[in-house]
């Protein structure tokens, strides 16, 4: 078998500064402590046949799975839903860092890791909705689809904007082109960044608040504390999705 290749040099190949350094390239929990095992994964995967497709598609799993774990009544559920996120985020790390190290990037791995993406967040939404509603049908599990369906419209109101980009012809906008123009909008932006209470909505941090829940409803019985922490996901979804739309519009990302 092929040596592996010692760590430094694969971080310096896998794992480019610009892109970790990007403020809407990496996920926190990437910087934090994801890359640091990611790569020693990488180290070993790069050895073997495994394609980052094989890799990408496996994130994909993982992502779903989440959502379904939430079935699964108590906190037994949701630590699943937790660990199987975290398993997510790592293949998020490991199918881009192997296709650098291969030399295998391609247009398919980089649309199904978005469709994973939108994929994996709406389903532990709608787990959510189904686990509020105890297993049931009815208006809770009707909201975990409407969070759902938010969070899907946040994701790919971004990307549309690479879409409008590529059809005018235009590069990528940097980070400096998501500067809302109007002082107003920037400041709210500014606000609402220092509290980070958007970040909730992804896949990650969701999981985490529903764990949390999980861990109260144990405690006083019954599903209430999901059943706030779905309304409260729902809440901020359903205000930043304007919002968004709005920071987009005002910004120069489509110039």
């Amino acid at each position: 078998m092929v040596a592996a290749p010692v760590l430094e040099e694969l971080r310096e190949v896998c794992q480019p500064r610009a892109k970790l350094a990007s403020r809407n390239g990496e996920h926190w929990a990437g910087r934090l402590y994801m890359r640091r095992i990611s790569l020693r994964l990488t180290r070993q995967l790069v050895r073997t046949p495994v394609t980052p497709d094989q890799l990408t598609w496996t994130m994909v799993v993982c992502g779903v799975a989440s959502g379904a774990a939430l079935m699964i009544p108590g906190p037994t559920g949701a630590v699943l839903a937790v660990l199987l996120m975290q398993l997510f985020l790592l293949f998020d790390c490991v199918d881009g860092e192997v296709a650098r190290w291969k030399g295998q990037n391609n247009a398919t791995g980089i649309y199904v890791d978005r469709l994973g993406a939108y994929l994996a967040d709406a389903a532990l939404l709608a787990g959510a909705g189904f686990r509020a509603a105890e297993s049931g049908l009815g208006g809770w599990l009707s909201l975990g689809i409407a969070t759902a369906l938010g969070v899907v419209l946040l994701k790919a109101s971004t990307d549309l904007v690479d879409v409008a980009r590529a059809r005018r012809g235009l590069a990528v906008a940097d980070d400096e082109a998501t500067r809302p123009r109007s002082q107003g909008v920037a400041t709210v932006r500014r606000v609402a960044a220092a509290f980070r209470i958007h970040r909730v909505t992804n896949g990650i941090e969701a999981s985490l608040v529903l764990l949390a829940a999980a861990v109260a409803d144990l405690a006083v019985g019954g599903v209430e504390a999901t059943r706030w922490a779905l309304a409260g996901l729902a809440a901020i979804t359903w205000l930043m999705v304007p919002a968004h739309l709005l920071s987009i519009l005002s910004s120069s990302r489509l110039r």
